[in-house]
């Protein structure tokens, strides 16, 4: 790859990740604008049972605080990654040895 083409991809990047912040600018959670899909099911089933629906399973721990619930999040995708980027590695690693 030339200079130019890494300078336009770079350029790319960060305007793939700047543009959702500046869009998104003053939405946030106490708007309801990032709420889960969870959250849509448990309004959407109470809505159509009138009000009379009880979960019939709760979560076995629940972490202290959002913050700490975000971390976990993070970390299972960190894992996650680090699995599925470590198979594609080795699977290269393989084709290259082959040929």
């Amino acid at each position: 790859m030339d200079k130019t083409t890494l300078i336009i991809l770079a350029v790319v990047c960060i305007i793939l990740f700047v543009a959702p912040l500046i869009i998104f600018n003053g939405h946030g959670e106490n708007d309801g604008y990032f709420g889960g899909a969870d959250d849509a099911a448990g309004e959407a089933i109470n809505e159509s049972q009138g009000g009379k629906y009880e979960p019939w399973a709760s979560a076995i721990w629940e972490p202290p605080s959002g913050e700490i619930e975000s971390l976990l999040f993070a970390l299972q995708a960190a894992i996650g990654a680090i699995i599925i980027g470590y198979f594609f590695g080795y699977w290269r690693g393989q084709k290259s040895k082959e040929d």
